[in-house]
């Protein structure tokens, strides 16, 4: 049996995981069937229907109703579901001309997809050398990288901006350089410990016949794990580029040339005199990005999350 047939009868497994995970509940089918139980089960979902578009979708209607408003509207009635004037459509278009909204989205892609980019290449080679060649000193090194999840991030903040300051043993700076965003993002803990407890599910034959046929670790890397991984990869890969996108406090401390800032930098800085309402409209316009990418794949990102916390068998 070829490497790509064992690839392939992989894939079918995991994908039989995901629909028997899918498949279970802690209600039977036979309980449902009770009028009792259906009549609890259909209110109580409903609350947490209703709970959950007031927490989600609330802020962001309001918003979408404050870029549309006055700025004496918003503040006069913040908790109008309605414009009370006239509707400020004018507001989106001063705020697209003014803030550069165009210039800024384009550079917050670039740094959201050059994070995603480094991010996967760390997880995936961390995770890979942790779950599947597991070397003597892999208990040390995960437990290394479990003990930094306990490290608020606020801590590392000024001993990470002097390493980019001054950089160790090359020297030079990586002030207003991209790379000051992607590396200290691509060590993730919590992204490499999601990724090596999907790793951890794999099947292992697979790995075994192939090293059988002769495959080499880099080899079984690239043409074996990898493609099993497509539903975690997806999941660390969105996840990196929303953090990316809405991440504000260290783009501000390293990348200080006004041409290269993201977007969340630049409406904070170019908007400060600005009317309430463009401020709006320009935040609204700056949303719409990450709420339509996950929109868009949210049905990989929830099969990813679910396959990622799937039964080992």
């Amino acid at each position: 049996m070829s490497i790509a047939t064992r690839v392939r009868a992989g894939i079918r497994n995991l994908r039989d995981r995901e629909i028997e995970a899918e498949e279970r509940s802690i209600i039977s089918p036979a309980d449902r069937k009770q009028p009792g139980v259906r009549i609890t089960l259909f209110v109580v979902q409903a609350l947490i229907l209703v709970g959950l578009l007031i927490a989600g979708l609330g802020p962001l209607l309001w918003l979408a109703k404050s870029a549309i408003s006055t700025t004496q509207d918003i503040i006069t009635d913040p908790l109008g579901i309605f414009p009370s004037g006239i509707v400020q459509w004018q507001n989106l278009v001063t705020a697209w001309e003014q803030s550069a909204i165009g210039k800024y989205m384009f550079n917050t892609a670039v740094i959201a997809a050059g994070q995603a980019v480094v991010t996967l290449f760390v997880c995936t080679t961390c995770a890979y050398c942790l779950s599947v060649l597991k070397p003597r000193w892999a208990p040390a090194l995960s437990a290394g990288i479990l003990a930094t999840l306990f490290v608020p991030s606020i801590i590392a903040l000024v001993p990470l901006y002097l390493t980019i300051l001054d950089l160790p043993v090359v020297g030079g700076s990586l002030i207003d350089n991209y790379f000051a965003l992607w590396l200290p993002g691509a060590a993730n803990a919590f992204m490499i410990l999601v990724t090596k407890r999907f790793f951890d599910s794999l099947p292992r034959d697979v790995f075994e016949a192939a090293r059988i046929d002769g495959a080499g670790a880099w080899r079984i890397f690239v043409v074996i794990v990898l493609p099993l991984s497509r539903p975690i990869l997806g999941v660390v890969g969105l996840i990196t580029i929303m953090a990316s996108w809405k991440d504000f406090l260290w783009p501000l401390l390293v990348i200080t040339n006004r041409e290269l800032q993201p977007i969340s930098v630049a409406l904070f800085l170019n908007l400060k005199n600005t009317e309430l309402g463009v401020q709006m409209a320009a935040l609204f316009i700056a949303l719409i990005v990450p709420v339509v990418l996950f929109v868009l794949f949210q049905k990989q990102f929830l099969r990813g999350v679910s396959a990622s916390a799937g039964v080992k068998g």
